[in-house]
């Protein structure tokens, strides 16, 4: 399974106990590329879009989540930071399909000035709870 490899010194994955902490993670493919980033026009002109980032940023926390055994199911909180807000309805389209209000975890949502890439639109990071 190719994982994407941290940009500093820290781990993706760090379990204390039954608790798994999850660094911020992005849409960042294992190549460096980044899902959700569309070119509209001849020019290579960008169209950022938050609903596919969402949802490959959340494939790529449950990639490192299966590194321990553990799932999205095992999920306990979650801290989202949007660079924009206007992208909250896109945002939670696609976290809506991985989760829901009766059996999903807790959930923030911030607004924050900018992310460590320009294409990024959405980092995700969470706590997981898994017996071991």
């Amino acid at each position: 399974m190719d994982t994407v490899t941290p940009r500093g010194a820290y781990p993706h994955i760090k379990r204390v106990g039954d608790f798994i902490f999850v660094s911020g993670t992005s849409s960042r493919r294992p190549d460096n590329t980044i899902a959700g980033v569309d070119i509209i026009d001849d020019m290579g002109t960008k169209k950022l879009n938050a609903y596919t980032q969402t949802q490959e940023v959340l494939k790529n926390i449950d990639k490192n989540l299966s590194q321990v055994g553990a799932s999205l199911k095992d999920i306990v909180d979650v801290t989202s930071f949007l660079v924009n807000m206007n992208d909250f309805a896109d945002y939670n389209k696609a976290y809506a399909e991985f989760f829901d209000v009766a059996t999903g975890p807790t959930r923030t949502t911030v607004a924050v000035h900018q992310l460590p890439h320009p294409d990024l639109v959405v980092e995700i990071k969470v706590v997981a709870y898994k017996k071991l």
